[in-house]
């Protein structure tokens, strides 16, 4: 409680002083003469890849010099590629569409922790990250991936996966501004703003604000995104190294929902599985019912303050508001309707019903907000950095599945999905197959110690307890009112790093990781008055014991790092997608137990100045532990592999820029990935090749940045099924041990993104 107290008021002093009474006297300079430092002998990568990297776990990360290069439409996943472990599915190439996914070492999005500017990114319910809502590229200084564990300090829920950082560009020291315009495939538009004010006067505030308004047709199908975003950074810095900011980002999207078609669809119709571009009456898979309006605010302020020349805290307190919805389109009758178990016995009104049924939007709206502050204060004392942190966080997700009418041209008469605009039944209550709120409470303490056993050796031992509450309402009438579900975890850690010498490094760690079940396992589900599905609060939690060990090589002019991994697992969760009354919903599904193991390996060699070749690879072998019980019988899984785990990857790339010619190429292999735990179904290999040109032209136009670029994305246009949308036990039906006949059903999948085309004019004034 002292702890919890000291925290809170050194944060409130902390950022008062930062932003309320600047200037403020410096802080002394941290004491050196307590722990022998190692010094790397190397470079600042001037091609943006494998930067420097001295953590005792793996990290990869691209910086901004690689980013510059890439496409400005392209999403933190599709951005991180080339890395070793990731496997990015992406259906559209502009990286717009919400329908994308990202695994690492097999271990899917809903098991990676994301970060921008320290606040966490994931879905609060179903842990999911949505980067088409990310800050936009332009102003992205790294992201830095860690696949095999997130920080002790880092504020997520279920982390197996690794760690996902964003870090937004500091705000230029003078008065500047950027603008580009981009204009590519499938009508392609896109402006990008950027201003920033240098020093305001003698405030030592510097700040930047940015906005960008992109608009391009489906590359597959009828329909178009638009996205309109803003971000946002105040920055103040004094003494040595003591800081505070401000970082924002608000976007404003209208995605298209792309169709993911089962294998049969895919062999059927291949490219062509898609929306209707015209509507006739009755139709329930015109385009405009499946596109998704999303407005997302996240904000986070950092702060960094050494309190005197041993101690120092770090605080950051964030801030998030989203809602969006998931439309669908389906039919409803005016009578024969249920409310949870209780039968409707008045007919509903449905403007445009035809013999007494109607074609109507379905609905999946989320509504949540999200608050929350980690802080920690570090302590040096002799050979020891101790740490000590709290994290408090939280959370309320209302969800309604409700149903919105359409008129004779299939237009929805609110795409929103808002309650007061959906249609009520005779007694005005709202119709709808879900309807909860959801209130999430976390609270975290931390522990650790960095020991600096001699000049090159430092070992690391820390403890982290999480403890995560549900409560939940569920307004649907039926036996079920109120849920709860209450856990505790407890997370050991330990790392030892050693320097072999001022370039080559050796590592090692264990790490546990958790993940709750979603917040839709809590509910129950009706079905024709009955409920089809019994929320429970009896699941457990996954858990999960990670190890890796590496070396990492950092030279003048080739870095490297190859790392062993291995993951046990109890109470694997996998995330799939469920129908549920026509909408897709997010779900969980327990695989008992896995254990995975496999290396990731990493090369960027710079032979010369303005020259990088990069080259990653990784081999994955994950498989089941258990087999799946099924009713009173059982799947048998027992040695299967791991769904949407490819055994091979491998990608290979570089950056060139002479200082008037730049360019980059970045190809990508991803090996069969199976979809179900019996392994009866699995899509193939593909690969796939991204390719970049541009030319400086400062000197022609007054000094002044002056940059042109071509990006020609997914080159090749391989016709693929890209990843694994949703998993499933068996496709086929399977005769279980006890001679039950377990029915299959299909997985779906993402259908690989098809070639592009952008061209983009930065200018800077």
């Amino acid at each position: 409680m002292i702890l919890c107290v000291l925290m809170i008021r050194c944060s409130t002093l902390a950022l008062s002083a930062a932003f309320l009474t600047l200037p403020v006297a410096a802080s002394a300079q941290q004491a050196t003469e307590d722990r022998t430092d190692i010094r790397v002998i190397g470079r600042r990568d001037p091609e943006g890849l494998l930067p420097d990297q001295t953590e005792p776990k793996a990290v990869s990360a691209i910086s901004a010099d690689f980013i510059v290069k890439q496409a400005p439409t392209l999403n933190a996943f599709q951005l991180v590629n080339l890395l070793p472990g990731a496997n990015v599915a992406s259906s559209d190439p502009y990286g717009l569409s919400t329908s994308s996914s990202l695994t690492l070492r097999g271990l899917g999005q809903d098991e990676i922790g994301v970060l921008l500017e320290g606040a966490p990114q994931n879905d609060i319910g179903y842990y999911y990250a949505y980067p088409s809502q990310f800050a936009d590229p332009g102003n992205i200084r790294q992201i830095a991936l860690a696949q095999g564990s997130v920080d002790i300090d880092s504020p997520t829920v279920g982390g197996a996966g690794g760690l996902l950082s964003l870090t937004l560009d500091d705000p230029k020291a003078t008065r500047q501004a950027l603008v580009d315009l981009s204009l590519g495939s499938y009508s392609l538009r896109r402006v990008f703003a950027r201003v920033d004010t240098g020093t305001i006067g003698t405030t030592g505030l510097k700040a930047f604000v940015s906005y960008s308004n992109t608009r391009a047709d489906n590359w597959r199908g009828a329909g178009y995104d638009t996205r309109q975003h803003v971000d946002a950074k105040l920055l103040r810095e004094w003494g040595n190294g003591d800081r505070a900011s401000l970082a924002l980002s608000y976007n404003d999207a209208n995605s298209a929902s792309y169709p993911s078609p089962t294998l049969a669809d895919w062999q059927a119709q291949g490219r062509g599985f898609n929306h209707d571009a015209r509507y006739s009456p009755g139709n329930t898979n015109y385009w405009r019912l499946y596109r998704a309006p999303f407005r997302n605010l996240y904000a986070s302020a950092p702060v960094h303050v050494a309190l005197n020349d041993r101690l120092t805290l770090d605080s950051t307190t964030y801030l998030q508001f989203g809602y969006g919805n998931s439309p669908y389109g389906t039919q409803l009758a005016t009578t024969g309707n249920f409310l949870g178990n209780e039968e409707l016995t008045q007919p509903i009104a449905l403007p445009g019903t035809v013999d007494g049924v109607a074609t109507v939007l379905g609905n999946y709206t989320g509504d949540q907000m999200r608050t929350g502050n980690v802080s920690k204060l570090t302590l040096r004392a002799g050979v020891h950095r101790i740490t000590a942190g709290l994290w408090f966080d939280y959370g309320t997700d209302r969800v309604a599945q409700s149903y919105t009418a359409v008129d004779a041209d299939g237009n929805p008469a609110d795409r929103w999905g808002y309650r007061s605009k959906a249609i009520r039944t005779a007694d005005g209550r709202l119709l709808a197959y879900e309807n909860q709120r959801t209130v999430t409470v976390t609270k975290a303490f931390f522990l650790a110690d960095s020991i600096t056993l001699g000049p090159r050796l430092t070992v690391d031992a820390g403890f982290k307890g999480v403890g995560l509450l549900r409560n939940g309402r569920n307004y649907l009438p039926g036996p079920q009112t109120r849920v709860r579900r209450d856990s505790f975890t407890a997370l050991p850690r330990a790392a030892v790093h050693y320097a072999i010498d001022d370039r080559q490094q050796l590592f090692a760690n264990i790490t546990t990781n958790f993940r709750t079940p979603n917040e839709f396992t809590l509910y129950d589900s009706y079905d024709g008055g009955v409920v089809s599905t019994r929320g429970t609060n009896a699941l457990k939690n996954e858990y999960s014991v990670s190890q890796e060990l590496g070396y990492r090589y950092i030279g003048p002019n080739l870095s490297a790092s190859v790392t062993g991994f291995h993951y046990k697992f109890r109470n694997r969760q996998l995330a799939t997608v469920i129908d549920v009354g026509g909408a897709q919903v997010n779900s969980t599904l327990n695989a008992g137990g896995q254990t995975s193991y496999g290396v990731d390996a990493e090369i960027d060699y710079r032979p010369a100045r303005g020259v990088s070749v990069y080259v990653s690879g990784e081999y994955l072998r994950a498989r089941i532990d258990d087999d799946l019980p099924v009713g009173g019988d059982y799947l048998p899984t027992r040695g299967k592999r791991a769904v949407s785990s490819p055994t091979v990857q491998i990608a290979g790339g570089g950056t060139y820029d002479d200082g008037r010619l730049f360019g980059s190429i970045a190809g990508k292999y991803v090996g069969r990935q199976y979809a179900t735990f019996i392994n009866d179904e699995s899509i193939k290999g593909y690969a796939t090749l991204d390719v970049a040109v541009g030319v400086h032209m400062a000197d022609w136009f007054g000094g002044k940045r002056t940059d042109f670029r071509v990006n020609a994305i997914n080159v090749t246009d391989p016709h693929v099924l890209g990843g694994v949308q949703a998993v499933s036990t068996n496709a086929g039906d399977v005769i279980g041990p006890r001679g039950t006949v377990i029915s299959g059903y299909a997985p779906a999948y993402y259908i690989g993104s098809g070639a592009a085309v952008a061209a983009t004019v930065s200018r800077g004034f």
